[in-house]
């Protein structure tokens, strides 16, 4: 693809991006790498100061800028074609999808398949082998579902949702529209659910429901567990990575993002565009602001207002949390201090 081309079929997100380019070069680009590995003939991109230095030394033959006049005449100086735009990882993202679009099998109903004669199944569906459908599920338009899924009784499924082969949904689970459920995650299985007494621990049955809105994402090997009663819900738009645990009863907003490993415990409510770093753990009930972020490996046990970054654990304000870190490091020398006003005032006693 020539990079007048790539520019051209941009031309949505360049509108949106306030997105400018070189009109003098135009290479081929038939490959895109990262800006380290780039070779004559690929597509990158600078995401900004950090990575700044790159320009000088890329093989790529095109690169995606930030709005820096210094970085757009640095490559122009070394023969590169370039586009500059106020969100460079966006407007790579939307690159990437110019010349890779995920595998998407034709619709079909493979014949070792067990679907309940009471299944209601759109249009342009894809039913890999041996898939299990249980009664009453009700499955929406240009569905598709990958070998081994097994889907339990009176689910729902939105339209263009996509199960990836050997996820399990469970019973009383609604699906949005747009949905994307990867390898081995587990969604709508029983919560937690014990009560002691004095001969031990009582079974709380399950009886809730799982919710997960339109365009919800969910990695693979992660869980999203219902609740014993009322539901477990993830907002729209919400991304979830890979070995996340979503307890029983939680609420979940709307574009909120979680790297693996979070954990979080039953009844705990997340506002909307909440980011949770890798294996961040939020204990029960705690309430999460909208726009709040937790950085990787924060224990959440108290409530976080909106707007606020954490950290740590116990997590604490972020500048705070710097400033405690600092203090860390220096605790040998402190201690030795303190010994050395100890002997003296002993002495002086």
């Amino acid at each position: 693809m020539k990079f007048s081309e790539v520019v051209e079929k941009l031309g949505e997100a360049a509108a949106n991006n306030s997105l400018s380019f070189d009109k003098d070069c135009d290479p081929d680009l038939p490959r895109l790498a990262p800006v380290e590995e780039a070779t004559t003939g690929t597509l990158s991109y600078i995401e900004g100061a950090k990575f700044a230095s790159h320009v000088a030394t890329t093989g790529a033959s095109a690169l995606i800028l930030p709005q820096d006049e210094a970085l757009q005449t640095q490559a122009q100086s070394r023969g590169l074609a370039w586009i500059t735009t106020s969100q460079p990882r966006l407007l790579f993202a939307q690159a990437i999808a110019l010349y890779y679009q995920p595998f998407h099998p034709a619709p079909e109903i493979h014949p070792s398949a067990v679907i309940h004669p009471s299944v209601k199944l759109g249009e342009d569906i894809y039913i890999g082998a041996h898939v299990v459908i249980q009664a009453g599920v009700n499955i929406g338009d240009r569905v598709c579902i990958y070998p081994n899924v097994v889907i339990y009784p009176e689910v729902q499924i939105g339209d263009r949702t996509i199960l990836h082969a050997n996820c399990t949904i469970h019973e009383r689970t609604q699906i949005g529209a747009g949905c994307v459920i990867h390898s081995g995650a587990v969604i709508g299985a029983e919560g937690f659910g014990f009560v002691p007494s004095p001969t031990g621990w009582v079974k709380m049955e399950q009886s809730g429901y799982t919710v997960l809105e339109d365009g919800v994402e969910i990695g693979c090997n992660s869980t999203v567990d219902r609740p014993a009663v009322g539901e477990t819900r993830i907002g729209k738009n919400t991304k979830i990575d890979n070995l996340v645990q979503i307890g029983h009863g939680c609420q979940v907003g709307a574009n909120c993002a979680f790297a693996a490993h979070v954990g979080l415990a039953g009844g705990v409510k997340i506002g909307n565009q909440v980011i949770l770093a890798g294996q961040v753990g939020i204990a029960n009930q705690v309430k999460v602001g909208d726009g709040a972020v937790a950085s990787a490996k924060a224990g959440v046990h108290s409530d976080v207002q909106p707007g606020t970054i954490v950290s740590g654990n116990p997590a604490l304000p972020h500048k705070t949390f710097l400033k405690a870190s600092a203090v860390y490091t220096r605790l040998p020398d402190i201690y030795q201090t303190l010994k050395q006003l100890q002997r003296s005032l002993s002495k002086k006693q």
